[in-house]
């Protein structure tokens, strides 16, 4: 009855948004160098929903996904946004482009029954994870399917990114699997 259970291991993915394919490759080499081999990478699309990171990232912004292949504890999602602010510093100055910010990127989590980011910015929806770090479930995944709630990102809800989801998932689903 008070008995607690470790959370099951979770596949991380980082979202990516950059002012070009040069910034793209330099982030997708600093993910791996930080945290490893990265058993999916997405497609490249244009990030046109918003102009919100216009000033800082440009006119013209990218957007890919990336999971990486070892599985690992929920519980460090606030460390590794902290990590990802920190690459985005340091691509920043490495590029050296006239932006401030020439790549974002978003770390997050697939679960089995959803999909988790991380954000800096507590809203109502959102819950406080520790070290100065929010997060709020993005998707939920139902019935064979990804369903978005009220506030995900309407770039979130597009089909190539929701096909990348599903991938991701199940890769999840075979190593929770060969784990056991």
């Amino acid at each position: 009855m008070w008995e607690l259970n470790k959370p099951k291991p979770v596949k991380l993915i980082i979202g990516i948004l950059a002012a070009d394919q040069q910034c793209l490759h330099a982030a997708i080499e600093a993910l791996m160098g930080r945290f490893g081999t990265l058993d999916f990478v997405s497609d490249v699309w244009p990030f046109t929903q918003t102009d919100y990171y216009k000033d800082e990232t440009g006119d013209h912004i990218l957007r890919q996904f990336v999971s990486v292949e070892k599985l690992i504890d929920p519980g460090k999602l606030a460390k590794i946004k902290h990590l990802t602010n920190k690459l985005e510093q340091k691509l920043a100055a490495k590029l050296a482009l006239p932006l401030p910010r020439p790549v974002n990127l978003d770390p997050g989590l697939i679960e089995p029954s959803k999909l988790i980011l991380a954000t800096t910015k507590n809203y109502s929806h959102r819950i406080y994870i520790g070290k100065k770090m929010f997060a709020e479930v993005t998707l939920i995944f139902d019935k064979g399917h990804w369903h978005p709630l009220r506030y995900t990102y309407p770039d979130y809800k597009q089909q190539c990114y929701l096909d990348f989801f599903t991938k991701v998932r199940t890769r999840l689903l075979e190593q929770l699997k060969s784990k056991r």
